[in-house]
């Protein structure tokens, strides 16, 4: 497996904002679920996905891959976790690691046992760390060797949690990276278009500054209107919405922010369940990408 050609793949799809994300219906998102429940986090995986709904751009077929992914992952967390079954795992690689050290070791396992690479990666290291320091490892020196794998004093450990942490396209520290850098990416975006648009508003920095504790990424200082629904805040989500994920935002976000600011806008740059844009008589707005057409208090109907 080329790590590096995996890395550019994931890297690229997870970046991609040239096209904007797309609304898929609840049942297309229930059929793609089921068909990624056979996948890996691979670049193999993605080509297939995109075989499959070749209409659908890369970045929202890989958002929506990693979050049926976690969520699977979320639900077998148990069953890997078990003290036996660590311990199983661990003993598998030393041997193998003596008879077979210049293969994919925990690539392959991973694919076995149907864990994510960066997940077994996480598992395996803390075995070591436990068997060499006879003591638990603490979070933070964990972390630092699975972000540098090359700190980790066994070179052969160190290249195999490397060859985990490139290749898996939903969890680990690159990963992590890349989607703080793609959110970031986005909300910059964001303010772009509404310089473009000559809308003063503040943003969650500003806001804080402030005294706002918890925020929405924008506040307009004026108002405007989308599709004849007035808009307080826009909030940026790079990512696509699904009905756990929406669920979620509501509860913890989106729902406060209508009772202190008004009614706003959620965009969903990788798309969104179709069936969720259900809240806007409420004050919820849902889009997946800019508005290309908004009405301001000034300047009437203000076009892209």
């Amino acid at each position: 497996m080329d790590s590096a050609a995996d890395s550019r793949f994931s890297n690229s799809c997870i970046s991609d904002k040239r096209v904007n994300g797309m609304q898929v219906c609840r049942a297309e998102y229930r059929a793609i679920g089921r068909f990624v429940e056979q996948l890996r986090p691979t670049r193999q995986c993605m080509k297939t996905l995109q075989t499959q709904f070749p209409h659908l751009p890369p970045s929202t077929l890989l958002s929506i891959f990693s979050q049926e992914y976690q969520k699977r992952m979320k639900r077998s967390m148990g069953r890997h976790h078990a003290p036996d079954v660590v311990k199983a795992y661990y003993q598998r690689y030393r041997s193998e690691a003596k008879t077979r050290p210049t293969a994919p070791l925990l690539l392959e396992l991973a694919n076995q046992v149907d864990l994510s690479p960066a997940l077994l990666a996480r598992l395996i290291v803390e075995c070591f760390l436990e068997e060499r320091e006879a003591s638990v490892p603490s979070r933070h020196i964990l972390n630092n060797m699975l972000r540098e794998p090359y700190s980790i004093p066994d070179l052969l450990l160190a290249k195999h949690v490397e060859q985990c942490t490139v290749n898996d396209c939903c969890y680990g520290p690159l990963v992590d990276c890349i989607k703080h850098a793609i959110g970031l990416e986005h909300e910059d975006l964001l303010r772009d278009k509404l310089r473009e648009r000559s809308l003063s508003f503040l943003d969650e920095n500003q806001l804080r500054v402030k005294g706002y504790d918890k925020t929405p990424d924008i506040i307009l200082e004026v108002p405007i209107a989308v599709d004849g629904h007035i808009v307080h805040w826009i909030e940026s989500k790079a990512s696509f919405g699904d009905d756990h994920s929406h669920r979620t935002y509501l509860n913890e976000q989106f729902w406060s922010y209508c009772n202190r600011f008004g009614p706003g806008l959620v965009i969903y740059w990788y798309g969104f369940v179709s069936e969720l844009d259900c809240q806007r008589d409420r004050g919820i707005l849902l889009r997946d990408g800019f508005p290309s057409d908004i009405v301001t208090l000034c300047q009437g109907p203000a076009r892209s």
